[in-house]
């Protein structure tokens, strides 16, 4: 008997798929430094989608997945870096079933239904394959819209009865089958409208996760307080995308001030630790004279942020933070302040080589107290064309599938040997961020920020 073959029709796009295109549109306009554009910033790529957010000033939120191409950024500019997996986007949107824009998602499930029934055709009465058809609706609901789950599941029902009824009575599946049939779609298309709830909520999730992070970490314009600036944020949490990681550059009447920093600790109560550190380093960065009064300042509100936190029954007793306050003077070209609070000591990097500054005697913001006193500020030499790296334990940390822990300074040298443009800021942000995430394979153990920082040439300090 001449069979039937089921009518494609035209795609429709999915409630999804809308949603998806609107999220994707919304998170292409500018915004704050750390998403797509800051003023000012030369976005120097895409990247992997499965770290989080890379950019040049506060994270971005891209959704690139493994790219590695960077185009070229002016001197000067405020970089931003692509973002990396984790980095950036909303849930997959199967993209390797989109053609020319349209969803193909439709095909794998009416391919499937049409090569049963083609085989169910051919095999004799004593095998027949025509119930498979209840797998049909269920790879729909996987990845296509409701109503294209819909109509996939109406079309596997009746590719089932005319299937079945061409048949010869002894040689049907029956009444049996066919309510597997009916019963196993109506489930598919539950299961697709609970995905597609899951998925539009995550969505929402992963927006509101973008909001904090880009208030946590704001834009900087494009050689912001003299500095030529490049930046990677990397969150270790793909899903949430936020951490405790924190940096930001002051300008002020007596000289540039930067900070980076690392909250002990993760989720919002890491993210609120270091949103206060910031708003206290954005003022008292702008308006004390002294580079240790400015610290002196962090510490004390690292640890009223602390105090608070018990008050309100939170558990940050042991809650503290390191990091590096770095000191560009207004007059004093040549040289930086440098205030260690038992974070990564920064590297300097020039077209030459690599050293390292020294470490410092201060204890972790927060745990002043176990101490006499403060330790006064470094000053130490920093040439116009030397390059200070800042980073987050996430590089120095990051493991190899061997557990050898990521060889930065020795990897930075050999590079430089071969390109000594890596030197660079954009360059030597992206090269170590690439590098850290090869070492360990793309999964990060902690958040991980990367911070690239030299004067401007124009400005000759």
């Amino acid at each position: 008997m001449p069979r039937r073959r089921p009518s494609l029709g035209r795609p429709e796009k999915s409630r999804k798929e809308h949603n998806a295109a609107d999220h994707r549109r919304r998170r292409a306009l500018p915004h704050f430094g750390g998403s797509r554009g800051a003023p000012g910033a030369a976005v120097l790529g895409t990247a992997p989608a499965d770290a989080s957010a890379v950019q040049g000033g506060p994270p971005r939120g891209p959704e690139d997945e493994h790219a590695t191409a960077v185009r070229g950024a002016s001197a000067g500019a405020h970089r931003r870096l692509p973002d990396l997996p984790g980095s950036g986007g909303g849930p997959a949107e199967h993209q390797f079933l989109r053609v020319g824009g349209y969803s193909v998602a439709w095909v794998p499930p009416l391919v499937l239904l049409a090569a049963i029934a083609v085989v169910d055709w051919k095999t004799s009465g004593e095998f027949r394959t025509i119930s498979w058809v209840v797998l049909v609706p269920g790879i729909a609901a996987a990845i296509c819209g409701l109503w294209t789950t819909i109509g996939v599941a109406v079309l596997a029902v009746l590719t089932y009865e005319l299937e079945d009824n061409a048949w010869p009575h002894q040689f049907r599946t029956g009444v049996p089958d066919f309510i597997l049939v009916v019963v196993g779609s109506g489930l598919a298309v539950l299961a697709c409208a609970v995905r597609l709830r899951g998925e539009r909520r995550m969505l929402h999730m992963q927006d509101i996760a973008d909001t904090t992070r880009r208030t946590v970490l704001r834009p900087m314009p494009a050689g912001w307080g003299g500095i030529e600036h490049a930046a990677a944020y990397l969150a270790a949490d793909s899903v949430a995308r936020v951490g405790g990681d924190f940096y930001d550059i002051q300008p002020g009447p007596r000289g540039t001030r930067v900070l980076l920093g690392d909250v002990q600790g993760k989720g919002l109560d890491a993210v609120a630790a270091a949103s206060a550190l910031l708003g206290t380093f954005r003022e008292a960065g702008y308006h004390e004279p002294l580079l240790a009064t400015v610290a002196e300042r962090l510490e004390t509100r690292m640890r009223r942020h602390v105090r608070y936190g018990a008050e309100i029954g939170r558990d940050d007793d042991d809650r503290f933070a390191t990091a590096v306050l770095v000191g560009f003077p207004q007059t004093g070209a040549g040289c930086v302040e440098v205030i260690n609070f038992g974070h990564e000591p920064p590297l300097v990097v020039t077209p030459d080589g690599v050293r390292s500054l020294p470490i410092g005697e201060r204890l972790p913001l927060g745990l002043a107290g176990l101490t006499g006193g403060p330790a006064p500020a470094l000053r130490l030499p920093l040439a116009d064309e030397e390059t200070l790296l800042l980073f987050t334990d996430g590089v120095s940390e990051a493991r190899d599938a061997a557990g050898e822990f990521f060889p930065l300074r020795d990897t930075l040298a050999h590079a430089l040997a071969r390109d000594p443009r890596i030197a660079e800021p954009g360059r030597l942000v992206r090269f170590v961020r690439d590098s850290t995430l090869r070492h360990c394979g793309g999964h990060l153990g902690d958040d991980t920020t990367i911070f690239a920082l030299r004067r401007r040439a124009a400005d000759g300090g």
